[in-house]
C-alpha cells in the first residue's frame, strides 16, 4: 500500500497539472495589447508543476522499496480527518464564496477548520481569531492594496 501511495501522488499531480496546462490554453484572449498574455502566466505555471511533478515521480521510483515512516504517521492518529476535513470545508469554501462574499466566507471556513482542530473548548479563540483574519485580510487586500474582493 505504501509503494501506491507514494507513487500515487505524483502521478496525480502528472495529470493535474496536465490537465491545469490544458484548461489554460482555453483562456479567452485580451482585448488590449498582447492577445496571448493571459495566458504565459497559467501555463507556464502548469508546465513547471508538470516537470516537477514527473522528477518527483522519478524520485519516489528511485525510492519506491524503502518504508516510509511519514506515510505511516500521515495515515495514522487524527490526521486523515484533519485532511478530510480541510478538503470538505475547502469545498464548501469555494462553492459559497461566490454567494456570500470573501469576508463572510473566509470566517465561515477559517471558523469551521479551527473548530475542528482546537474544539469547542477554545470556541472564543477561535471565532476572535477566524473574524480578525477575515477582517485583516478584507481590509488589507481592498483598501491598502486595492484589489477588489467579492
Amino acid at each position: 500500500m505504501m509503494k501506491g501511495i507514494k507513487l500515487g501522488v505524483p502521478i496525480f499531480l502528472i495529470v493535474f497539472s496536465g490537465l491545469f496546462f490544458i484548461s489554460s490554453l482555453q483562456l479567452p484572449k485580451a482585448n488590449l495589447g498582447n492577445p496571448n498574455a493571459p495566458l504565459y502566466f497559467p501555463a507556464g505555471i502548469s508546465i513547471l508543476m508538470l516537470l516537477l511533478s514527473v522528477v518527483y515521480l522519478f524520485q519516489e521510483l528511485k525510492h519506491a522499496a524503502k518504508d516510509n515512516k511519514e506515510i505511516r504517521q500521515l495515515f495514522s492518529g487524527r490526521t486523515p480527518k484533519l485532511i478530510a476535513a480541510t478538503i470538505g470545508l475547502g469545498g464548501c469554501y469555494a462553492l459559497v464564496f461566490d454567494q456570500i462574499g470573501f469576508l463572510l466566507s473566509t470566517a465561515f471556513f477559517l471558523g469551521g477548520l479551527l473548530f475542528f482542530i482546537n474544539g469547542r473548548k477554545k470556541w472564543l479563540i477561535n471565532c476572535i481569531v477566524a473574524v480578525s483574519f477575515s477582517f485583516l485580510t478584507w481590509y488589507a487586500f481592498s483598501q491598502l492594496l486595492g484589489v477588489s474582493l467579492p
